[in-house]
């Protein structure tokens, strides 16, 4: 730690603020600030774990840099140009097109923000090796437990950073000299030998529907093992389908705790979701003490689709973040092996409802479509803002200027469709994490916690790893096992069978359970369909380097060691 006592001072207040307790934040002088002189009581103990987490926190849950690198450029959704808002220098109309370049500040936000998780998780393991735990009322237990939780979170961070970048540079201290980048194959490795020294130490959940409160449990190591191995062929060329299938087995066998599947998506994403027994690992959230809402709401949002929640306080929508569209501006299906996110959804599938908050903590659906007046509160609702002015916004499945036609164009098989052509009504919203209430249950909002790991992927993975092996049956009756609970009174009017599982199918499903929580790219990679697949008005690159990210040429600069990842 810094010898300055203001720092001591404000990390001192910053605990007390935190932690909801009353504490004197005069400041004490020392010559020197060690674990001895600063960590004499838990709290601070408990402070000094907990920052890191913080830092997770805003990387998964708050920020947007992570929904942008993994969700927008893929097959789902896509940040249209609406008039004057959103072209940004070309930056989403570049992501969607795969022109990648080494200027986008976005990737340098994944550089850096996956980088800083890892110094700051060894930073508290190095101030807390030394605190003499018993003394300040903790115990030995509780040391082992922190400073292999921290060695997950860590692991967490680099495997994103696999994930995007390829082989990064491995520390295990702040104190090393700076590196040039690992190869991928010892990334993946040293991921890998991370979690596999945490998970035994971590403590397990016991009870089924026992509150989440970010405690990493084994689980969660577990979890991310698979993670791990499941994109190993994609990560560093070796298939692992058969190593990914038994920890699947294992974690749904309850090797490292109760878990169980939700028979409701509103119970997984919903209020009292601390409890559902699918979430492996969540961010907590909770309205005016630590909220979140998973990052972009305000950016998915329409200009004024407060007023659809009846003028729900600090909801002001932004208009940029939607789907990619599934229809042309004539209402015709495009016809591609990917894409199409919401017309993907069967009609009877109950997610696919208009977004309503029914009162009580109670919604249905999951998309801001359609005509926004809202239906069980017909006096609220979403006018539009820029071409419907005095218009109750109508959410259509196009990205198209559609107003103009019989002025600009005369039928609408004249109205272009691309990224750059949209209006404030084009693109199907999604409202998945972090559900809103209205207006006159404003304390609601922000207590849903954010799932970021959940026993349906461990499901879903197993089943592709079925598949990949040769047991497409029994891909099927997992997946429809929970497809099932989608459809009123579990009758699923598509099942997935051994005739019609196919990659293509695989990657529906993904799709569908998975819109919106930050993993598409990575399925599409892994199934060689990233670079290779067109969607609505994208074209296939076909330049494998395309499925990693460049390095920002800030971050090159600042560490000559480091090597840019090839083709750029």
């Amino acid at each position: 730690m810094k010898n300055n006592k203001i720092t001591n001072w404000l990390l001192a207040g910053a605990s007390c603020l935190l932690l909801g307790t009353s504490c004197d934040v005069d400041p004490t002088f020392y010559s020197q600030v060690v674990p001895d002189t600063y960590y004499t009581n838990s709290d601070a103990v408990w402070s000094r774990f907990n920052r890191p987490f913080t830092h997770w926190r805003w990387w998964v849950a708050q920020n947007d840099a992570r929904v942008r690198l993994m969700e927008v450029g893929t097959d789902a959704m896509c940040v249209p140009t609406r008039g004057n808002d959103w072209f940004d220098g070309a930056v989403y109309q570049n992501l969607h097109h795969h022109r990648l370049t080494d200027d986008m500040n976005v990737t340098k936000d994944g550089w850096d923000l996956t980088t800083m998780g890892v110094a700051q998780s060894w930073s508290a393991i190095e101030d807390l090796a030394d605190v003499d735990f018993v003394s300040v009322g903790l115990t030995e237990d509780d040391r082992s437990s922190m400073m292999n939780q921290l060695n997950v979170l860590a692991a967490s961070f680099y495997l994103d950073g696999l994930d995007m970048f390829g082989g990064m540079p491995l520390y295990t201290s702040t104190k090393e000299e700076v590196k040039g980048r690992s190869t991928d194959v010892e990334t993946f490795n040293f991921v890998d030998s991370l979690l596999n020294v945490a998970l035994p130490n971590l403590p397990v959940k016991t009870t089924l529907g026992g509150a989440e409160t970010n405690i990493i449990h084994q689980a969660v190591a577990a979890a991310l093992k698979v993670r791990l191995y499941f994109n190993a062929e994609s990560y560093i060329g070796k298939p692992m389908y058969e190593e990914t299938a038994k920890l699947c087995q294992d974690i749904i066998d309850g090797k490292y705790g109760q878990y169980g599947l939700a028979s409701h998506f509103t119970e997984i994403f919903g209020w009292n979701n601390e409890t559902c027994p699918e979430i492996i690992w969540t961010v907590p959230s909770e309205n005016a003490k630590g909220e979140t809402d998973g990052g972009l709401t305000a950016f998915t949002l329409p200009y004024n689709f407060k007023d659809f929640l009846g003028g729900l306080q600090d909801a002001g929508g932004n208009n940029g973040l939607c789907l990619c569209p599934s229809r042309d501006p004539e209402g015709n299906l495009y016809k591609f092996n990917v894409g199409n996110p919401y017309e993907t959804f069967h009609a009877q599938d109950i997610r696919k409802q208009q977004y309503v908050y029914e009162g009580g903590r109670k919604y249905r659906g999951m998309f801001i479509v359609g005509e926004l007046q809202n239906p069980d509160f017909p006096d609220y609702k979403c006018m539009g803002a820029r071409e419907y002015a005095g218009k109750v916004l109508n959410v259509v499945d196009q990205i198209a200027q559609l107003s103009q036609i019989g002025k600009k164009f005369s039928t609408a098989k004249e109205v272009p469709s691309t990224i750059a052509d949209a209006e404030e009504n084009s693109g199907v919203r999604v409202l998945k994490i972090s559900p809103l209430p209205n207006q006159d249950e404003y304390k609601e909002r922000f207590n849903p916690d954010c799932p970021f790991i959940r026993l349906t992927e461990i499901y879903y993975t197993l089943a592709e790893c079925k598949m990949r092996l040769g047991d497409k049956q029994g891909a099927a009756d997992i997946i429809n096992s929970i497809r099932k609970r989608n459809f009123v009174g579990g009758n699923d009017p598509d099942p997935v069978t051994v005739a019609n599982l196919d990659k293509y199918r695989m990657l529906k499903e993904w799709l569908m359970e998975f819109l919106r929580e930050g993993r598409r790219r990575t399925d599409l990679v892994r199934w060689n369909a990233y670079v290779t697949e067109d969607w609505w008005d994208h074209k296939a690159t076909n330049n494998k380097a395309y499925n990693r990210y460049p390095i920002h040429y800030s971050n090159l600069n600042a560490n000559s060691l480091l090597e840019q990842n090839p083709g750029y």
